[in-house]
């Protein structure tokens, strides 16, 4: 049988692990904790940021810190870009994942020292580690199996169920550590975490085989010399800019993060303009391009509003919601662990109805009804905030059910656009395309870190309201223009 990747060895196929090659579940186990760490940290990073002085925290405002968690999320996602890149052309997925983890871990253990200094540091490190990790661990889960192989959907979704456990586990027990006892506890038990998923994967590394053991198109003498001196250089551009804001006096938190807002969106357009200007293009694939920009600003603008569920609605689980149980008031951050539960729930019935549906429902119409769904989402929380004016608690079954009716618009959108990626891309960018669907998440982190400002001076209500049903128009217009994308996308559905 033919291989999607060049693996001379592939790992043993004896049935292991639910039926699928043993060296599955290294991977998954490596993934979970990753996942584990990452959703750990992020579930207590805003309250810790906007936590005051005297309670260990930074004492940032809300806008400063929704801000900086929008841009950690963005900045995660951009540098899947050049990770992938790493692998590819240097030194291959299985290094890539195995460096990835132990930067990844070590960022966790720099948020774990009590400093003010270490969280930002601590976060340079995990966006660079898991820019190694994220995009080559998936990389290496397709090289379990043969192109054509029945159970390489199912290997696929028993991985992305390990990413689901971690992020679920992983609230519960940071959030507990951090907000009961310790910040920097609770980040310290993310870098454990994260360390017993490096150690697992190298004991298991036995059983990959020679499975992203090599680069897929690697660079060679004077090609290799030519690209480490740019990223040196580069490296050097970097140092040089950090140093000349510090000696200007600019080099604050906000600065930073205005700054690499704007480099995201700047390296989105980029991506896009070389692809289009592309001489080499058919008109076809041209054509699927610019369908797919719209697909992009759709993708944007879903993940702008989704991804505040750990900022603006993290903070208002901690703020607004009663909490008490039986004498005991559970941590607010447990609230993050809602979404990965209910997306286990409802995946495979997401999966059932698309199967059932076919083609009857096109892809725009599926980003409208994702679209749609989160603006009402945000329509609820504006109901949910104006019971919580003049200082009442509302119950947390509100966040519950804005958290549901968010999970069935990334049910309707995330996977979709994920198989739509695959099948527009132009076949010279075929592998890049995964990349540039990754920005799609990292363009709306990063304008929802700054949308998210205005949670701190406008009223809730109104804001949940306003960026609620402007999701909502913008799914009908998606509705509107289904037909004419459509047209675009010349016979890809």
């Amino acid at each position: 049988m033919a291989s999607d990747a060049p693996v001379a060895a592939r790992p043993p196929a004896g049935r292991g692990f639910f039926g699928h090659p043993p060296a599955l579940a290294t991977l998954f186990l490596t993934e979970m904790w990753e996942r584990f760490s990452f959703y750990g940290m992020r579930a207590i990073l805003v309250l810790y940021l906007t936590a005051s002085l005297a309670d260990d925290g930074q004492g940032l405002g809300e806008s400063t810190a929704n801000a900086v968690y929008g841009t950690y999320n963005a900045m995660v996602y951009l540098m899947a870009l050049p990770g992938g890149w790493v692998a590819d052309r240097l030194i291959g997925a299985r290094r890539s994942v195995l460096w990835g983890g132990i930067v990844i871990a070590a960022g966790h253990y720099v948020m774990a020292i009590p400093v003010r200094w270490s969280v930002f540091a601590g976060m340079a490190l995990i966006v660079v580690g898991t820019g190694l990790l994220k995009p080559n661990i998936s990389t290496m889960v397709g090289d379990l199996y043969d192109r054509d192989s029945p159970r390489r959907d199912a290997g696929f979704s028993i991985f992305y169920m390990g990413i689901n456990l971690g992020a679920f586990i992983a609230p519960l027990i940071t959030g507990f550590l951090g907000e009961k006892i310790n910040w920097h506890l609770g980040f310290g038990a993310a870098a454990i975490g994260m360390t017993f998923g490096v150690l697992q994967y190298v004991l298991g590394g036995r059983r990959l085989g020679d499975a992203g053991a090599r680069p897929a198109d690697p660079l060679l003498g004077a090609d290799r010399r030519r690209a480490l001196s740019r990223i040196g250089v580069a490296a050097a551009v970097l140092v040089l800019a950090v140093a000349a804001l510090a000696v200007a006096g600019l080099f604050t938190v906000d600065t930073v993060v205005n700054l690499l807002t704007a480099v995201t969106v700047l390296v989105t357009v980029v991506y896009f303009a070389r692809i289009l200007l592309d001489r080499e293009l058919s008109d076809t694939e041209r054509s699927r391009m610019k369908a797919y920009v719209w697909l992009f600003v759709f993708a944007a603008a879903f993940w702008m509003i989704y991804d505040q569920a750990g900022s603006v609605l993290n903070i208002f689980a901690a703020d607004n919601t009663d909490r008490d149980v039986a004498g005991f008031t559970f941590p607010a951050s447990w609230l993050q662990s809602v979404n990965p539960i209910l997306i286990i729930i409802g995946a495979p019935l997401a999966a059932l109805l698309w199967v059932r549906l076919g083609h009857r429902v096109s892809t725009p119409t599926k980003f409208a009804v994702g679209l749609v769904l989160n603006g009402l989402s945000f329509v609820l929380m504006a109901a949910a905030a104006q019971a919580a004016v003049g200082g009442d608690l509302v119950s947390p079954w509100w966040l519950v059910a804005v958290y549901a009716v968010q999970v069935a618009g990334e049910l309707s959108l995330s996977p979709v656009g994920l198989s739509a990626t695959t099948r527009l891309a132009p076949v010279k960018y075929a592998s890049q395309m995964m990349g540039l669907w990754f920005l799609a998440t990292a363009v709306g982190d990063a304008l929802g870190g700054q949308v998210a400002r205005l949670a701190d001076t406008w009223p809730q209500p109104t804001y949940f309201l306003v960026f609620g049903l402007a999701s909502v128009v913008l799914g009908g217009a998606a509705v509107m223009f289904a037909r004419q994308i459509r047209a675009l996308m010349a016979g890809i559905h």
